[in-house]
């Protein structure tokens, strides 16, 4: 009688196995890779804002003080970002979140108990924010923008946006740091 045997059907088995679960595994960790790219990105994009929010800003105080015509612009409106600008209670070691969809314009805002774990919710027009609006989706970043003394200098700070998040088990973050000095 002829046909396979036992062991020869086991080890066909085995061989058709291993020819399809090893495209299936790397099929999966493409997958994965891309996900976690995604994620990169967009988070990038989100700490690089709240740089630039700080950025804007610092730019306001400057105008405003400017159009007011003060004297010694520069210095002026420098100590107003530092001291009474929305930036201003962001100096280290407390930390903000930022809101760029507030009703009145972009806002920074303490972290309670300096930990910033607000999730950020992406909004139906696309846009950011830390208000669970309607129709918005949660999602899993969550961001800190923070102003730290340069040691040696009075007139340059850094700023420091981070942006944070959980995928499969593995945290990851996103820092952009930047330095600003006064306008001149």
């Amino acid at each position: 009688m002829k046909g396979f045997t036992l062991i020869e059907t086991l080890v066909a088995i085995a061989i058709l196995t291993l020819s399809v679960a090893g495209p299936l595994y790397t099929a999966n960790r493409a997958i994965v890779a891309a996900e976690t790219s995604r994620d990169q990105l967009v988070a990038s994009y989100l700490a690089q804002e709240g740089v630039e929010y700080v950025r804007r800003v610092r730019d306001d105080a400057y105008l405003a003080a400017y159009g007011a015509n003060v004297p010694d612009v520069s210095s002026a409106a420098w100590q107003d970002f530092l001291e009474t600008s929305p930036a201003a209670s962001c100096r280290a070691p407390q930390a903000c979140t930022l809101d760029p969809v507030e009703s009145d314009g972009p806002a920074l805002s303490p972290c309670p108990g300096n930990a910033c774990t607000t999730p950020l919710y992406l909004l139906a027009n696309a846009l950011y924010s830390q208000q669970n609006l309607s129709g918005a989706q949660e999602t899993p970043f969550t961001r800190s923008v923070e102003i730290r003394d340069v040691p040696g200098t009075d007139d340059e700070k850094e700023v420091v946006s981070k942006v944070s998040w959980s995928f499969h088990n593995s945290e990851y973050s996103v820092v952009v740091v930047d330095h600003l000095t006064p306008w001149q």
